[in-house]
């Protein structure tokens, strides 16, 4: 099931698959690291969370945390734990944000990729999203995709 986030029950989960997941395939230096560590509280508190478990009080098997900006839906983190990985939550996950974010009259949707990500980058793909430019500085691709 899919569902919205729970910050007293699903936030421990939530930053372990962080941790887990996203914080390997990073390119930031330690202190940088650290520092978005620090402020993800904060960045869970604006935008939309869903998670996906088996059932509604089931702890977190992934989520993913985005944002509207007018038309744009933008995909801010997307993790799934490795033993859920290739079961179809991440393709559920986005696609109830995706068409949470059409709902709201978005047009189009945006995701960031690390240049190591490789699985990354074949899932949103397959997803239906196409490269637009790759960033040096953050050594990310961006993908755009319309919704």
């Amino acid at each position: 099931m899919i569902r919205y986030r729970r910050p007293t029950e699903d936030d421990a989960s939530i930053i372990r698959l962080i941790d887990s997941q996203l914080v390997p395939l990073s390119h930031l230096t330690p202190a940088q690291l650290e520092a978005v560590r620090r402020d993800i509280p904060k960045r869970l508190s604006h935008g939309v969370t869903l998670i996906a478990c088996q059932r509604y009080e089931d702890n977190p098997l992934g989520f993913v945390h985005f944002f509207l900006h007018g038309e744009l839906l933008y995909i801010d983190m997307l993790a799934v734990a490795p033993e859920s990985q290739r079961k179809r939550w991440g393709n559920m996950l986005m696609a109830h944000a995706e068409k949470f974010a059409a709902s709201r009259g978005c047009k189009r949707s945006k995701v960031m990729v690390d240049v190591g990500n490789a699985n990354g980058l074949s899932f949103y793909q397959k997803l239906g999203y196409a490269m637009v430019q790759y960033y040096t500085q953050s050594q990310c691709h961006e993908l755009d995709k319309t919704l």
